[in-house]
């Protein structure tokens, strides 16, 4: 089975206006890229109010929302995928973001993936006045209540958080959902992916048997819940930046072979094992997504 690939869309870098957000996606969609993601927030904090040592998102790089930016760039390209990766659900409306999700579904002929995590950013939670401590528990009541509003034009559902009562969404989906992929790493997120998800956006785990392990373990959650694991996709982060390419090449190589579906050549994240391009001009990001798809392409 092919492997799709991906960019990722660095709005930080390259700027944030209409044209330079069209060039580049028509640019990755022209070098033969399936998908584009993009990151979410919708706050930060004032960085020059962080206290040392405090893990808070500031507001000093810019962040478009996933529903506008790819609402606007579905208009402007033929093939390319979307994933949102990933829209903070805990901290929004569930019915208002499955209407937002239909609605893209419905502009862009089904190339949107709706990636969603659990956030970590507690101002963000305090400014759009929702729970942070519950924020878990909330999300995964979210998509079962989104779920059912792709599915039927109308329900009924109650929940701990949610209750609605003969009511539904117009447009709805035309295949009756929008695909759901949980980013995350902890026991609860498999648990979510298993029951309920379309696909995992890991991005903790190098080349290795901790990952094939976390693979492994994932699939026979989704058997439990009576699921056929090959419904859920793999989308895993590799970095452009870091090695040569033979290095990605054994990458991509190891990570097919380990059943990964989605590999995403992210420019601008850093962690542990991730880096990001010495660059930040347009040139110096479309540079290292060229260069890396040349080395990969024969692969996927």
């Amino acid at each position: 089975m092919a492997m799709q690939l991906g960019a990722s869309l660095p709005v930080g870098d390259i700027g944030t206006g209409p044209v330079v957000i069209r060039d580049y996606a028509q640019a990755v969609e022209g070098l033969g890229y399936d998908f584009l993601v993009a990151p979410d927030h919708v706050l930060g904090a004032d960085p020059d109010k962080i206290p040392p040592g405090v893990r808070m998102g500031s507001n000093a790089t810019a962040y478009h929302d996933p529903f506008v930016l790819f609402g606007y760039l579905s208009g402007v390209t033929q093939k390319l995928g979307f994933a949102a990766s990933v829209l903070i659900l805990a901290q929004r409306q569930a019915a208002l973001v499955a209407k937002q999700a239909a609605c893209l579904d419905e502009l862009c002929e089904g190339r949107f993936r709706l990636g969603v995590g659990v956030g970590w950013n507690e101002i963000e939670f305090q400014g759009l006045g929702y729970d942070f401590h519950t924020r878990g528990k909330r999300s995964e009541e979210q998509v079962r209540f989104m779920q059912a509003l792709w599915k039927e034009p109308s329900i009924n559902f109650k929940g701990q958080f949610h209750e609605l009562t003969d009511g539904g969404i117009n447009p709805r989906p035309k295949s009756g959902k929008v695909p759901v992929w949980f980013g995350g790493h902890a026991e609860a997120t498999l648990k979510r992916v298993a029951k309920y998800g379309d696909g995992f956006m890991p991005n903790r785990w190098p080349p290795g048997d901790e990952a094939l392990a976390v693979f492994d373990k994932l699939r026979g959650m989704i058997k439990a819940a009576g699921r056929d694991p090959k419904d859920v996709g793999l989308d895993v982060w590799l970095s452009p930046a870091k090695g040569t390419e033979d290095d990605w090449r054994k990458e991509i190589a190891f990570w097919k072979k380990a059943g990964v579906t989605h590999i995403t050549a992210h420019t601008t994240f850093v962690s542990a094992i991730h880096q990001r391009i010495a660059g930040k001009t347009y040139d110096d990001h479309l540079t290292a997504i060229t260069r890396y798809r040349n080395a990969v392409k024969d692969l996927l």
